[in-house]
């Protein structure tokens, strides 16, 4: 960044991409994010209470070249939140990185505290809740065994029993599993197991079927996320407020990632086949998602109603014959965007760290801060690390361009010579100059070619920093303790804005004197501007400035050198 016109076009923009954002947001494919439990962005409240699921999801169809069926769920709004299932009795499931509330009826999961991921960095502050049954945050999990043949079935709407109230992953133990059990009272036996695992926000959903009834038994299981999703009030003082937040799905044979608009006709009742994919309800660093099994052809579909959404999946039929026991698995997750973890339940699953339409390069930038973080152990080092990586890429082309900003400033005075003499005559002017350029092999615009390749590389830095979960309340060193909240101080943006001024006098002053003063003025605006985003954004671009100074002094010095040398 070694022209200062080069600021007017970061700031343009900058304008130009928010406006896209905003309007594709509004107008566009994107839906309107849900308030989350962890009062991040203001909300606005429900119209509406929160979806109670009294229905059950149609079971797939026997033949498999027939259209998926559409559920027998509307997503019907009731005055009750969860149809009784928040008066039923509940089990407790504490692990290190979980506390979990599982209702016996239907082993509904109606709430998810996540002990290490507290609201915000205050002391005493309460951890952040993923699931909830306040009907103004309402977001639950349900699943189930829809039967065939009208038999008697494990849905949401049975009641499961336990032999106990609460469960806790001791010190040392690596799992820990919760029964539940159902049976129809002819000989059919359902033990619905959810498995946590020590450090790990997925959880393994097992249904052992054991048939010791005289016929055979169909069923296909289904899993479902309900969520009440409140208008959020964005705002440029809340940069999270722009994150994406809603249902999405992912289908490696049709349109790849795929944000849902529950506001659109066509996603409100919404189904399509999958196989090898997941669903997801998203919000600023943190999911709920259902990962069905590999390989298996799931029907995914989305019903919603007002802010209202139901996003499920029903998995093809299992037959258990008389006398044998089947055992069923599917995969949940609940918790932060951990993206190592996601991995390994989908390869796909880290696409819900949205990183919008800059997610080829932000990806891979990602990938590089958390190498360099494995090795310095501490992000903000990390970011600096991989700042002076991407300097040392683009040197050949800051070089250039250095090297003819520094000639375009020994030109400074023949410039001024030629406003003055042609002061009244702006087409005499133009033409001198552009002589002038051409004589001495000058390109005024030289400058603009490494803002042009910077800029896509600071926007995904910008996405990387505000949806990467990794950095949320991550600690740099002294006043700065969450990079990914802006600097409490502003110190930050105020160094920017101090190295913008000393990179500013390195450089030629524009031929024009207006220009010349609304240049003297842009540190103080990108000061500002900068106050809004991300400590660890702002630590990027004061790093990335701070050595485009060292690079610029170093190349004004070497040509005043040799033109020393070529004057002896």
């Amino acid at each position: 960044m070694d022209n200062p016109r080069i600021y007017l076009w970061i700031a343009l923009a900058l304008l130009v991409w928010m406006n896209i954002i905003q309007w594709d947001r509004d107008y566009g494919s994107l839906p309107t994010p849900r308030g989350a439990a962890t009062a991040q962005p203001s909300v606005t409240p429900s119209s509406g209470p929160a979806p109670a699921e009294t229905t059950l999801p149609a079971l797939p169809s026997a033949d498999p070249t027939a259209p998926p069926p559409a559920s027998t769920d509307p997503a019907a709004v009731h005055s009750t939140v969860s149809n009784g299932a928040t008066a039923a009795p509940k089990i407790r499931v504490v692990t290190d990185v979980l506390d979990v509330d599982v209702s016996l009826q239907g082993g509904d999961l109606l709430g998810a505290d996540l002990v290490r991921y507290p609201v915000d960095k205050k002391p005493g502050s309460p951890a952040v809740r993923l699931l909830s049954t306040d009907e103004a945050k309402f977001g639950i999990v349900r699943s189930g065994l829809r039967a065939a043949d009208g038999r008697a079935e494990p849905t949401h709407l049975v009641t499961y029993t336990s032999p106990r109230t609460e469960y806790r992953l001791a010190p040392g133990e690596q799992e820990l599993r919760v029964p539940l059990t159902w049976t129809d009272g002819q000989g059919v036996t359902v033990m619905k197991t959810f498995v946590f695992k020590r450090g790990s926000f997925a959880v393994t959903l097992e249904y052992a079927v054991q048939n010791a009834s005289p016929t055979p038994w169909t069923a296909a299981s289904y899993a479902r996320i309900s969520r009440v999703d409140p208008a959020v009030e964005r705002s440029m003082f809340k940069v999270e407020s722009f994150a994406y937040r809603g249902p999405a799905i992912f289908d490696p044979n049709g349109d790849k990632y795929k944000r849902l608009d529950i506001e659109k006709t066509e996603f409100q009742n919404f189904s399509v086949p999958v196989t090898d994919g997941w669903l997801a309800a998203m919000q600023h660093h943190f999911v709920s998602a259902v990962v069905p099994n590999a390989g298996q052809p799931y029907t995914y579909t989305l019903r919603a109603q007002g802010r209202q959404f139901i996003l499920g999946a029903m998995a093809p039929t299992v037959t258990v014959a008389p006398g044998a026991t089947t055992t069923i698995k599917e995969t949940l997750f609940f918790g932060p965007k951990l993206q190592k973890q996601l991995v390994e339940l989908n390869p796909e699953l880290d696409r819900v760290a949205d990183y919008g339409v800059l997610a080829f390069l932000a990806r891979p930038l990602f990938w590089l801060l958390d190498h360099a973080h494995s090795l310095v152990k501490n992000w903000g080092l990390a970011i600096i690390l991989i700042t002076l990586l991407l300097k040392l890429l683009f040197y050949p082309l800051a070089q250039y361009a250095g090297r003819q900003m520094a000639r375009m400033r020994q030109l400074t005075p023949r410039m001024k010579q030629l406003q003055e003499t042609y002061k009244d005559d702006r087409e005499k002017l133009g033409r001198a100059m552009m002589d002038l350029y051409r004589t001495e092999k000058a390109n005024p615009l030289s400058g603009c070619l490494p803002m042009l390749i910077q800029m896509p590389v600071f926007l995904a830095f910008y996405w990387v920093l505000l949806e990467s979960v990794e950095m949320r309340q991550a600690p740099f060193f002294g006043w700065i303790n969450d990079l990914s909240a802006r600097d409490p101080f502003f110190i930050l943006p105020a160094l920017n804005g101090l190295a913008m001024w000393m990179q500013y006098k390195l450089n030629p002053p524009p031929p024009d004197p207006v220009q010349a003063k609304v240049f003297q003025f842009m540190p103080l605006v990108f000061s500002v501007m900068f106050a809004l985003f991300p400590a660890g954004l702002v630590l990027y671009w004061v790093t990335n400035t701070g050595l485009s100074i060292l690079q610029q002094w170093n190349i004004n010095r070497t040509i005043e050198a040799e033109d020393r040398a070529k004057r002896k």
